[in-house]
């Protein structure tokens, strides 16, 4: 199975304006990109974590 395409994505999006219409899909997705938002936001601060503990451990 190779990688999708973009006749693969047409069909997708084809399929989501479909199901909820038009005028709900800017809100789904900003809905989107504030949980990408936060999902950074959580991994770099596990991250900075991580490195605290990595200097509290070398000293």
């Amino acid at each position: 199975m190779g990688p999708i395409g973009w006749s693969e994505i047409l069909v997708v999006l084809l399929i989501i304006v479909v199901l909820f219409g038009a005028k709900k899909i800017p809100e789904l997705m900003r809905g989107l990109g504030s949980g990408i938002k936060e999902f950074k936001k959580a991994a770099s601060i596990d991250e900075n974590e991580e490195e605290t503990k990595k200097i509290e451990n070398n000293n």
